[in-house]
């Protein structure tokens, strides 16, 4: 009865606060044997630790901001820069820095802290939408203990994104789509995902103009989606140059400079890694599979449930990512924003199969924090 009571508020911190003590204890227990790296001495502490990999680069826009010219490497291309790094991170950890005078560890790690909880309570409310109290609990005690879910506590932008990308999916279903334009503005200057969320809209409105016969959809509504959506468009596209310059600098490690051209990613990172493991055909047998296996999984009884608008945004994303990013160890990092998804894993009530799957969750931290997170020599997994 006690438990009944209990307001949903508290249910959420408790299954945060219970999920970050075991992300911090893997962090902790790798800190522990991480030797000598690029960021730090042996065995750093905590604060160290959290600032791996492009962490560096947040910080250099915290503190520099961005070049006012693209570096060129000795051939001609453009090096790997800020630019590739959006701004609303950065600059928020910023303006906390010179509001507590603290440095930007202690800051960029709390803000990332602060943004993982206000995520827990969003998810929440976003799949109580959809779905019954406890199986949206559930819900959100899987987006805690997720495999990745130790980057919501590092200095990287991912949980403040899924902040504003979960309170964005709520004002869609909400349909308070005046509220929309700010929330979509900052989430896109997060992370890379405007394109992407401005897909979800133009499918939202073609669902309500092909269904106004049961749902109306006035007048005012559809010039406002126009807009909106080209708002969306406009932000994430106004001066695309030097962003996919610079994000074809990453990948040229693997397959060199070469233009980028929608959909052919994934197919050049298939080929790459057939080559280097001499598997033929096999990981474009595998690609095939896997494209048309998320799109047969968005149909299925499960993640119907969740209802049109968040399968648009899971289609969409995924579209995304299958049109621009080249497929390495980061993907799994790219896919934090397919969280709306455990909804539909969320919804089984087995006891057996919730503790298994936690379980499994947990493991899939450890595996992670391993391949991806702690520096080995030379790593070449970055998260």
């Amino acid at each position: 009865m006690r438990y009944r009571l209990t307001p949903w508020w508290v249910k959420v911190v408790v299954v945060w606060a219970a999920s970050r003590l075991v992300s911090t204890s893997l962090l902790l227990y790798f800190a522990a044997r991480q030797a000598p790296n690029p960021w730090s001495g042996a065995n750093p502490g905590y604060l160290q630790f959290a600032q791996f990999w492009d962490s560096t680069w947040y910080h250099i826009v915290a503190v520099g901001g961005y070049p006012a010219t693209l570096p060129l490497t000795t051939s001609g291309h453009v090096a790997e820069n800020a630019w590739a790094f959006l701004p609303a991170y950065p600059m928020l950890v910023r303006f906390v820095m010179v509001v507590t005078t603290l440095p930007w560890e202690p800051v960029s790690v709390a803000v990332s802290f602060v943004f993982s909880l206000l995520t827990a309570l969003m998810i929440y409310r976003l799949f109580l939408l959809r779905l019954p109290a406890a199986t949206a609990l559930f819900a959100v005690v899987l987006w805690c203990v997720a495999p990745l879910s130790p980057i919501l506590q590092v200095s990287y932008a991912e949980s403040m994104h899924a902040f504003f990308l979960a309170l964005a999916l709520y004002l869609l279903l909400e349909r308070r789509y005046e509220v929309l334009f700010p929330v979509v503005a900052i989430m896109s200057l997060t992370r890379p995902s405007g394109l992407a969320f401005a897909l979800a809209l133009a499918l939202h409105f073609g669902y309500r103009w092909f269904t106004r016969a049961r749902d109306p959809f006035p007048a005012r509504v559809g010039m406002l989606a126009a807009g909106l959506v080209g708002f969306v468009a406009w932000a994430v596209t106004g001066s695309p140059s030097a962003y996919t310059d610079t994000e074809l600098a990453w990948r040229s490690a693997y397959i060199g400079y070469i233009e980028l051209q929608p959909f052919a990613p994934w197919v050049q990172a298939a080929r790459f890694w057939g080559d280097l493991w001499h598997l033929g055909v096999v990981p474009l047998v595998a690609l095939a599979l896997l494209v048309v296996g998320f799109a047969a999984a968005l149909f299925i009884p499960a993640v119907r449930r969740l209802g049109p608008d968040l399968r648009f945004w899971s289609a969409s994303y995924a579209l995304y990512l299958l049109a621009v990013f080249f497929p390495q160890s980061s993907t799994f990092r790219l896919l934090v924003p397919m969280f709306p998804l455990l909804g539909a894993i969320a919804q089984p009530r087995s006891v057996p199969y919730r503790v298994a799957l936690v379980v499994a969750c947990i493991v899939g931290q450890f595996a992670w924090l391993s391949l991806c997170w702690w520096a080995d020599g030379y790593d070449w997994t970055p998260p």
